[in-house]
């Protein structure tokens, strides 16, 4: 397990690194399109316009995150890994993270979600919405307040919960 954190912290400051001196207005506005609120109103946007797959996309998104949102707040309070910006000394991230533990990210949970739910109804779009995802995760390491293996957890957990929610509907 040390070789894997120590591992995961190069990896971390080598990505950091890259925005550390830097505006990052760019990463941010890339993160903040995994906030949330863009997915309801694309559910809702597919929903009233798309009468093939929109209702159907929607309810299956609901379930998924109505399934995600719990497991993920359970995972984070179960391992308690400190974020990067709260961990090492004289380190500063460019955002304040709304809470206080990194495992998994929840950015990239939710957009790895959003992305895998899209592909499996929209498939012409999915290397888009694959790398959006992709992106949202990187910017949570950029911004400092994510490791690497954070990001491969949410996405995992993202993923996983795609596939139950589009089983069970």
């Amino acid at each position: 397990m040390n070789k894997f954190a120590r591992t995961d912290t190069k990896l971390f400051y080598w990505l950091f690194n890259v925005t550390a001196k830097r505006n990052c207005r760019w990463v941010k506005l890339i993160s903040k399109t995994g906030d949330g609120q863009l997915y309801l109103l694309l559910g809702v946007i597919l929903w009233l316009f798309e009468p093939e797959n929109g209702a159907i996309f929607l309810y299956t998104a609901l379930l998924a995150y109505a399934l995600e949102l719990p497991l993920y707040l359970i995972l984070k309070k179960y391992f308690k890994r400190q974020r990067p910006c709260d961990f090492f000394i004289n380190f500063s991230s460019h955002i304040n993270p709304s809470d206080k533990f990194s495992l998994p990210s929840g950015h990239t949970a939710a957009a790895f979600l959003m992305a895998s739910l899209l592909a499996n109804f929209y498939p012409s779009i999915a290397p888009l919405v694959y790398s959006w995802a992709c992106f949202i995760g990187l910017s949570r390491v950029l911004l400092g307040v994510h490791y690497p293996s954070d990001i491969f957890a949410g996405a995992l957990l993202g993923l996983t919960i795609s596939s139950v929610s589009l089983s069970i509907m």
